[in-house]
């Protein structure tokens, strides 16, 4: 990410414009995601950086952070927060670098990342500054700062790789991560979609991974007609008895905690499965789907 396109996501920050994309989609070997909102404008708008297998909502990459009330911009050792990984950034950087929260009293999000470099922002209508303790950092400067950290990173992810044992070698991280993300970013397209509607709050989804005192649903969302609630739950590695129990359980949340009393459920498995539908076969409002995944293969003709 060039100096240009940086002073670019500054200066859109401010606009309520949340299209992006004009920005590019990989830098370095790595995938360049920019949000400015989904929906509202977000109170801090990101720039993330995601190796094969991360997503932003669930792993840990790169991240430019800019807090437009405080007119900071953090480079940070990012961490999701939407689902987190046993597998992160190694321990030097969790027992020396600052928490963003440490710098920032009270962020509104991701005060659990880690600062790498933190800059204070003017913009104008000539330019957009970057500074350090009141000094002035140039465009070499700040293109040092990002592919240092972005070379750290790949570093950090050749030791996860090695470590058979990690959830990203095992690709257990990479399949969940992929039917999730899959559902959430094609919603629209999907049956899902046609009835139910992904919820936001201040700009920002918090459908997936919906915070509970009890633990996280997959997704939360509501029904286009009645406004009720749905709980949807992925089928991983668990059995049929333990998925019906923890969505019943999250219903019964929502139920008395968002005051929902026709609160439904849906849980998605990777094909049929007879011990499921007899746990469901007495429960009302529990229902099943089931995802195909398919790829296809094409010889590559290699230019004469």
């Amino acid at each position: 990410m060039n100096h240009s396109s940086l002073s670019n996501f500054i200066r859109q920050a401010f606009t309520g414009d949340l299209k992006t994309k004009e920005y590019p989609k990989t830098y370095r070997d790595l995938d360049m995601k920019v949000s400015f909102g989904q929906g509202t404008p977000t109170h801090i708008p990101w720039v993330s950086f995601l190796a094969s297998g991360m997503t932003t909502s669930r792993g840990y990459y790169p991240v430019y952070l800019f807090f437009k009330r405080h007119n900071i911009l953090v480079l940070a050792y990012g961490i999701s927060e939407t689902y987190q990984l046993e597998t992160t950034w190694p321990d030097q950087v969790l027992s020396q670098a600052q928490l963003i929260s440490d710098l920032i009293e009270s962020p509104f999000r991701y005060g659990d990342s880690y600062v790498y470099r933190a800059y204070n922002v003017t913009c104008d209508d000539t330019a957009v500054s970057f500074y350090q303790n009141e000094k002035k950092i140039d465009e070499a400067q700040l293109q040092s700062d990002l592919d240092d950290l972005i070379s750290f990173y790949k570093e950090s992810l050749d030791l996860t790789v090695a470590n058979k044992e990690s959830q990203v070698s095992q690709g257990l991280f990479y399949m969940e991560a992929q039917l999730e993300d899959f559902l959430i970013h094609n919603w629209d397209e999907t049956d899902l979609g046609k009835t139910y509607d992904l919820i936001y709050e201040d700009g920002e989804l918090i459908s997936q991974q919906y915070k509970t005192d009890i633990g996280r649903i997959d997704i939360l969302a509501r029904n286009k007609a009645t406004g009720s609630h749905v709980v949807v739950e992925l089928k991983r590695n668990q059995t049929s008895d333990d998925t019906v129990g923890q969505i019943l359980r999250y219903m019964g949340w929502v139920e008395e905690k968002l005051n929902d009393s026709g609160v439904t459920g849906l849980i998605i498995a990777g094909g049929f499965d007879p011990k499921l539908d007899y746990a469901i076969k007495r429960v009302s409002g529990v229902s099943v789907y089931s995802y195909k995944v398919s790829f296809e293969l094409s010889k590559h003709e290699m230019k004469n």
